[in-house]
């Protein structure tokens, strides 16, 4: 697999270094034209990326990332790489200077992470940069490129000064340490998010790296404090450094090869002289069983060749081989990596590398869902569930403080209980009847609404209080959005790792901690970014809403006074007559329609 092969073509070094001094070359114009699809250091994280690529394409079998802050301040990585030689170190941080392309420069192909070779350069042109590296066999090389000490006149992207270069002590290997990054580019530093949220971005990042190359040992400090450890052994116990030691024991790992049919449609421009045969498609990774979920599709980790990538088809076929063992509306856990011939990847079709072309695109999706489906045949998928459902607790009473505002159904008398879900209930010539479980949830989303509208959120305080294990994303996201957190009712503290102590939660859901939960919050809320806060907020309440509501089976046993409490509810909400997602709370059959079904004039 990606991670186990012998990569050996990163900026870092290649080879045996008295042999092979002197691979990193200048690309000429033709091919520099052809690569420079955009900028390569937008953000810290872009930085840690390319910078992993650089230590895996030496044949890393340790990574270790330290980041100060958002990642500005200082951001650190070291490997046990090849190293360089002193004249390719000195050449590594030169514009457009590689040895990751062949030397015809076509990126078609290519079997390197970081495939444009122009990181370093593009590092040291917005930051402070040293490179202290050594292949081993005698005394190292420190090169120091500092742009930020260079005359504001020169501007930022002018030509660099030479970098100054001497020998330094280290073991095989090459550590870059990047500081003041934007430096020089203060407009850049302003449009970053605050601290913690820059940091989550970098987590998630190295969690993708940590799972899609299981056999490399990877940590991640944060400050000075640990947040991540992976130890280089097998893809569960990457998944328990990444996630948890719940989601790790369940869960499975699948590695199978599948000869996928070419069907010759994808984002890969094809190979006229290439056999049309086979697709070989090999499939890798570590599937968490469906009862360990989550309310978005993060938490499907896909790559391709060892490289985290972004692609839709891929991450659909992931979820098209749970097929109906998720519960409705959940995502599963799940990191998948998927070997392809390097002749049908085409990495240039994103600047960051994030996302991929795949020749035959639509045989390597079919093939990955058969072969996720396959490993989950048969293991023990059985869930437990334990929601509150106790009306006191859930019902709290909600509406204009002093109770005075009249409800819609004010005038209105349950009659009794259909099929355990739907409420019959006679308001004067009408005869309503109301779905349980969606006028519940409209009562719950809308006290959680008002969280953000000024009222505080009623909550229950935990005793003791319960613990939450999160991954090394979802701990930064955590911190990120405490504030937010707060207001929702999810009062949390720090445990050491990626632990944390739950204190109070939301009043609707009575006395227990639901950590599925407080997972969807932080999820909705990392995920605002994507459309309007406000989207993301309305998405959140109304997933927050349904945990807690009544469902088909609870009714049956509330007493008179319980049904007229929740009719009672619903008429004091805003719009009692649509759920949160948007479907019908209410139905009227009037006399009329009664009495001329029965052939009665009224």
């Amino acid at each position: 697999m990606a991670g186990e092969r012998d990569r050996g073509r990163g900026a870092s070094g290649a080879g045996d270094p008295r042999e092979e001094a002197g691979r990193v070359r200048r690309l000429d114009r033709a091919t520099r034209d052809r690569i420079a699809a955009g900028e390569v250091v937008t953000r810290p994280a872009r930085v840690v990326g390319e910078l992993v690529d650089n230590a895996l394409d030496a044949g890393a079998s340790r990574v270790e990332i330290a980041v100060d802050g958002d990642g500005t301040d200082r951001i650190r990585v070291a490997d046990d790489g090849r190293g360089m030689a002193r004249a390719d170190a000195t050449r590594a941080v030169e514009r457009h200077a590689t040895s990751k392309l062949a030397p015809d420069g076509d990126p078609v192909g290519v079997e390197s992470l970081g495939f444009r070779g122009e990181a370093l350069a593009a590092i040291a042109e917005a930051a402070r940069l040293e490179l202290v590296t050594s292949p081993g066999d005698g005394v190292g090389t420190r090169v120091v490129v500092d742009e930020t000490a260079r005359n504001d006149e020169s501007g930022p992207g002018a030509a660099a000064d030479d970098p100054a270069v001497e020998p330094a002590g280290r073991a095989r290997g090459t550590t870059v340490v990047v500081e003041d990054l934007f430096a020089t580019r203060p407009a850049r530093r302003e449009s970053l998010a605050g601290a913690d949220a820059e940091f989550a971005r970098i987590s998630s990042l190295v969690a993708d790296y940590a799972l899609a190359n299981p056999s490399v040992a990877f940590s991640l400090d944060h400050d000075g404090s640990a947040t991540l450890s992976t130890p280089g052994t097998d893809r569960t116990d990457a998944l328990l450094g990444v996630y948890d030691r719940d989601t790790a024991s369940r869960s499975t790992t699948v590695d199978a090869s599948v000869d996928a049919a070419p069907d010759g449609k994808g984002d890969a421009a094809p190979d006229e002289e290439s056999d049309p045969g086979p697709v070989d498609v090999a499939v890798a990774g570590a599937l968490a069983y469906p009862s360990v979920t989550r309310a978005t599709r993060d938490h499907v980790r896909v790559s391709v060749n060892g490289r985290p990538v972004r692609n839709d088809r891929l991450a659909a076929a992931v979820r098209d081989g749970y097929g109906r063992l998720l519960p409705d509306g959940r995502e599963p856990v799940a990191a998948v990596d998927v070997s392809l011939s390097p002749a049908r990847v085409d990495p240039n079709v994103h600047p960051a590398k994030r996302e991929v072309g795949l020749r035959d695109a639509d045989a390597v999706a079919d093939a990955v869902a058969s072969v996720v489906e396959d490993a989950l045949t048969g293991a023990d998928l059985r869930r437990a569930a334990d929601v509150a459902t106790d009306l006191n607790s859930a019902l709290a009473p909600v509406g204009e403080g002093d109770g005075s505002r009249p409800g819609a159904f004010a005038d209105a008398e349950p009659v009794g209980v259909f099929h355990d879900l739907y409420l019959l209930v006679e308001r004067g010539d009408e005869l309503l009847v109301i779905d349980g479980h969606a006028a519940h949830e409209r009562v719950n989303y809308e006290r959680l609404a008002r969280a953000f509208d000024g009222e505080p959120v009623p909550t229950a305080t935990l005793d003791p209080p319960a613990t939450v294990s999160l991954s090394t994303d979802e701990a930064a996201a955590a911190r990120a959005h405490a504030d937010a957190l707060a207001a929702l009712g999810f009062e949390t503290e720090s445990f050491g790792g990626g632990t944390r102590r739950l204190r109070t939660v939301p009043a609707p859901f009575g006395r227990t901690a639901d950590a599925d939960a407080f997972r969807d919050a932080l999820a909705a809320l990392s995920g605002a970014g994507s459309g309007s806060a406000r989207d993301a907020r309305d998405d959140l309440l109304a997933d927050l809403a349904c945990h807690p509501s009544l469902k088909r089976g609870d009714f049956a046993d509330l007493a008179d006074g319980d049904l007229r409490a929740l009719l009672d509810r619903l008429g004091e909400c805003d719009r009692p007559y649509a759920c949160p997602h948007g479907r019908p709370t209410v139905l009227s059959v009037d006399e009329e329609t009664f009495a001329g079904g029965l052939g009665r004039d009224r």
